[in-house]
């Protein structure tokens, strides 16, 4: 066990916490390998490279990202107080969400199943 009082556990803990500002799409309807295409394109790039990168690829995961890129922009902007013009994206990823399992009536009776897979997507924006 850890040694302390509850709440200086608590205090420790928060200390060691990324102050970096970020956005987060839980649940987003796109698979994992779709949107890290995408995400491959803007990552390191500074903020207005990435929403043009953004605006004019054609994937459906594009409009995703950059709605969630615009929403890490604005926390940065209105929690940490940066400048959006000094920013870039530092981290930017998608891990694996649930499945959702739906079936397809084939030939002779049987079914196929269909997965519809979600991703949980993150950016984390920083300084330059």
């Amino acid at each position: 066990m850890a040694k302390g009082h509850r709440s200086q556990i608590k205090r420790e803990r928060n200390a060691q916490k990324d102050t970096r500002p970020s956005a987060k799409l839980s649940y987003a309807r796109v698979s994992v390998q779709k949107a890290c295409f995408v995400l491959d394109a803007i990552r390191g790039k500074d903020v207005n490279t990435a929403l043009a990168i953004l605006a004019y690829s054609p994937r459906y995961a594009s409009s995703i990202i950059e709605k969630l890129l615009k929403s890490a922009i604005a926390n940065a902007e209105n929690n940490n107080g940066l400048d959006a013009e000094n920013l870039y994206i530092a981290e930017c990823y998608a891990n694996k969400g649930p499945t959702m399992k739906r079936v397809r009536p084939r030939a002779q009776g049987r079914a196929y199943r269909i997965e519809k897979r979600m991703s949980h997507i993150t950016i984390v924006l920083d300084e330059r």
